[in-house]
């Protein structure tokens, strides 16, 4: 094994800056590694230009902890001469001739980029197991059995193996946070526009944002000092306000926070683990001095945060991926005719069953006859959750709930259908989206391990107070005794 993995960024910082290892040596290793790996998470491995670029690194930069740092992103990022491929048939050949602006960033701090990461094709699902390459599994679970989640499943599965300190993702309704909780991550979305979006494929623009996993809550921080900032020049959304230093605040005391529990969340919660880790919680809170107090939202509207998310969601993706025509983009079948038929036979070769009827359901929803039903009610619905959202947020600092009811996600499930849809399981499962629907800094940490599985909490702050989510996060973090696990360090 590399003397390496599970390493953060700031360990394999003092490691190069004393020279205890090179820049082109960790990359060797990290490519090593990524070879040896088995869960099916990597889409293009960019051995000869990670190689490259470390070797280029032979002056030591003691004040950048970026320096020759290893990571991998999500494949729907534009990476300049770097297959590109969202792990969609239609893409399967694109190579770009920009990157996107955090991989730009990156660069600017001589980060290596080693590998692009699968998804859920387009970054629609979440499951990590509509990619073209097929499933990508849990490295927490050697039977393959369980899932670790998508859409954002390779970057979770690279960083969850300890094999790189951090990785970039997406996350439109929960495509970083919930594999988070099934691989036992940091999982951080900050607020939209916080981070630019230039060069990431749109899925739902209203919803996407840039995110990403770590293993500890102070990566966390440093990777968003990184990545922060406007860039209008390229991302007219990206917002202008100052960036702090996330790293400064980190250490404050509680003492006086108000958190928020939402009622009929911790109702919905099946495996008694995460509620007995939601109460631990309370109690590590109380002895920080901060208050916790429950509040109620109504279990309907909570439900509905999933289907009003789905008619959103698909519509904007309708629209947005109507240039993956075969002409533009994607490929050429043959013997086509007319420009309808090259259209037609690109996006039924090119797009799986899942994206086609995502984009019916888009269209259907787009339609003149339909949108007062179901476009522009699913708006009204999403602003009376944002509303709701941003009242309790008023009063409290944070609102805090388990990313999910359950720890284990089988890929295979028995359950009763009706089970699947009562509205105590949409509301636990889909609740994330508050803070994709309000554009709201939201934070997965691992909260507990059952038998070797981990799961998290997610704490969710104002908009544009990052910092005080990380230092909420950084103060459980302290306490729980889960930092920097991994699956190999939990499997020993």
């Amino acid at each position: 094994m590399s003397n390496y993995i599970g390493k953060t960024i700031e360990e394999l910082h003092e490691l190069l800056v004393s020279k205890k290892v090179t820049p082109l040596e960790l990359a060797k290793e990290v490519i090593e590694e990524i070879k040896r790996e088995n869960t099916n998470a990597i889409e293009t491995l960019a051995e000869k230009e990670a190689l490259e670029f470390a070797s280029s690194l032979n002056e030591v930069e003691e004040d950048n902890v970026f320096w020759g740092i290893p990571f991998v992103a999500k494949d729907n990022f534009a990476t300049k001469d770097i297959l590109t491929t969202a792990s969609s048939d239609i893409l399967k050949d694109y190579i770009p001739c920009f990157d996107a602006t955090v991989i730009a960033k990156l660069k600017e701090k001589k980060a290596v980029l080693i590998a692009k990461t699968t998804l859920d094709e387009l970054a629609m699902g979440g499951t990590g197991t509509t990619g073209h390459k097929g499933i990508t599994y849990n490295p927490y679970d050697p039977t393959h059995t369980y899932k670790i989640g998508g859409s954002s499943c390779g970057s979770a599965s690279i960083v969850a193996q300890g094999i790189v300190p951090f990785s970039l993702g997406s996350d439109t309704g929960d495509s970083v946070r919930k594999p988070a909780s099934y691989a036992g991550l940091v999982g951080m979305k900050p607020s939209w526009g916080r981070i630019s979006r230039y060069g990431l494929f749109p899925f739902a623009p209203s919803l996407d944002h840039v995110a990403y996993f770590t293993r500890t809550v102070k990566d966390a921080a440093l990777v968003l000092n990184v990545l922060a900032g406007e860039d209008l020049s390229h991302d007219a959304t990206s917002s202008i306000n100052a960036v702090p230093d996330y790293l400064k605040d980190l250490e404050k005391s509680l003492n006086g926070k108000r958190i928020a529990y939402i009622k009929e969340l911790n109702e919905s919660i099946k495996d008694q683990p995460i509620l007995d880790g939601m109460n631990k919680i309370k109690d590590i809170f109380v002895s920080l001095g901060a208050s916790v107090e429950e509040v109620s939202i109504d279990l309907r509207l909570l439900a509905a945060i999933y289907p009003t998310y789905m008619i959103i969601s698909c519509a904007e993706a309708t629209s947005n991926n109507a240039n993956l025509d075969g002409i533009k983009f994607g490929p050429r079948i043959g013997e086509e005719k007319t420009y309808q038929e090259v259209m037609m036979k690109a996006r039924t070769a090119g797009f799986s069953e899942l994206i086609k009827r995502r984009f019916v359901i888009g269209s259907y929803s787009l339609f003149k006859d339909n949108q007062e039903e179901l476009f522009l009610r699913a708006q009204k619905i999403r602003r009376i959750v944002v509303n709701k959202v941003n009242e309790i947020l008023s009063s409290y600092d944070a609102i805090v709930t388990p990313c999910g009811g359950i720890i284990r996600n089988p890929f295979i499930s028995n359950d009763n259908i009706s089970d699947k849809l009562d509205q105590g399981t949409m509301a636990i499962e889909n609740h994330l989206a508050m803070g994709n629907f309000a554009g709201l800094p939201s934070i997965s940490i691992p909260m507990g391990l059952d038998d070797g599985f981990p799961f998290d909490v997610n704490i969710m702050t104002k908009a544009f107070t990052e910092s005080e989510c990380f230092n909420i996060a950084y103060a459980l973090e302290s306490k729980l005794d889960l930092k920097n696990i991994y699956a190999k360090k939990v499997g020993e």
